[in-house]
């Protein structure tokens, strides 16, 4: 049986469209304590250029990248690092997803946090 795709159906694919895009561009992006804070914001101000953004934030786990340090005082960005939320909105829809690491499955998960509509 075939179903009408809704705007509902279309939010929640940008958001996981986002949040894949992102993860596959930053990973093993060279990293360092002294640039984290504006590698945040980057990643944030890069993503939130795309259609239906309305909000992201990221954060990138500190005491792993000083911990991953090469001798040359740098590591390269891993998905373990990560805990990002987009929000996207289409139509009445606004959707919120998250990149996050999951310590027990020991993988970077994307997932649907909340779906809001405007009614």
């Amino acid at each position: 049986m075939e179903h009408e795709i809704t705007d509902r159906d279309k939010a929640s694919f940008e958001v996981g469209i986002k949040l894949g895009a992102l993860f596959h561009q930053f990973t093993e992006m060279p990293i360092s304590p002294e640039i984290l804070k504006d590698v945040e914001r980057t990643i944030e101000k890069s993503v939130s250029l795309q259609p239906y953004v309305k909000e992201v934030s990221v954060s990138i786990n500190e005491d792993l990248v000083r911990k991953r340090l090469s001798a040359f005082k740098y590591c390269g960005l891993s998905g373990d690092m990560f805990d990002i939320k987009v929000k996207v909105k289409y139509g009445k829809w606004l959707v919120t997803a998250r990149l996050k690491y999951d310590e027990k499955l020991r993988y970077p998960l994307m997932y649907l946090e909340k779906i809001e509509s405007e009614d």
